[in-house]
């Protein structure tokens, strides 16, 4: 008796993005790294979610991810971060008489250097620019870092991803010093973010800041805020938006 041939199985991975969020920032300041991100989804031109998360603290590791792309690879990726660093942490509390030591954000960078070049190779990415912050294993220093979706890493002071490198970027180069206090890094980013707001029809004026504090040679707090609305009054009465236009009564402003 034949039967007749199955179907094949449906394509489980992401072939382009679908659901995406925009930029993320991140910056260095003197005790550790402060990251910022907005809530918005986007499907397309349309605005899909409003409320979402998008800097994780990422479980059994030293560290906090950040994503821009496509949403449903961030979650994929934050799944296998978080079973590969309960597996690094309890072969380790097995193999030093019981003293485990959670994976750095420095490792966690490292690792997932290797994942996104391998997914790049076998032509099915994680749609996503990563920017990992925390604490360099080695030295005990805040660490920044971020991992496109072929797996070019960078490792700097500031980071911007998405449409940030082209807006945001140059305002944090401009403005970081190596003395930043938390204060000022968050004002800071807050600013970069309303610029981004003004700018990026896919960013949002709802934003979450995450912050990685450094205590030697481990990050001893790590803390996502919850969602919260920039102050933007004020932002449209610009001369600019204000002034008419060609010389015509009304034309031009608001």
């Amino acid at each position: 008796m034949s039967f007749p041939p199955t179907a094949s199985a449906s394509r489980q991975h992401t072939t382009r993005p679908t659901t995406t969020g925009t930029s993320v920032l991140g910056i260095v300041y003197d005790k550790g790294v402060l990251l910022a991100a907005d809530t918005l989804l986007s499907y397309g031109s349309m605005a899909k979610a409003q409320g979402v998360p998008r800097l994780k603290v990422v479980s059994h590791a030293n560290c906090i991810v950040g994503a821009s792309g496509e949403y449903s690879d961030f979650q994929a990726v934050i799944d296998l971060l978080e079973r590969k660093a309960l597996e690094e942490e309890t072969s380790v509390l097995s193999d030093s008489l019981y003293t485990s030591k959670p994976m750095s954000a420095s490792q966690i960078w490292n690792y997932l250097r290797f994942v996104m070049y391998s997914k790049r190779n076998k032509f099915d990415p994680y749609w996503n620019d990563l920017v990992v912050a925390g604490t360099d294993s080695t030295t005990g220093k805040p660490f920044l870092g971020m991992i496109d979706k072929i797996g070019t890493t960078v490792q700097e002071n500031f980071i911007a991803t998405g449409y940030g490198g082209y807006m945001a970027l140059p305002l944090l180069r401009e403005k970081w010093r190596p003395d930043l206090t938390e204060g000022e890094a968050r004002a800071l980013l807050e600013d970069c973010m309303k610029v981004l707001f003004y700018r990026d029809c896919r960013a949002s004026s709802r934003i979450q800041l995450a912050k990685a504090e450094a205590a030697g040679a481990e990050a001893s707090t790590f803390i996502v805020s919850d969602p919260y609305d920039l102050d933007m009054s004020g932002g449209w009465d610009a001369p600019s938006f204000v002034e008419a236009k060609g010389d015509l009564d009304g034309d031009g402003g608001w």
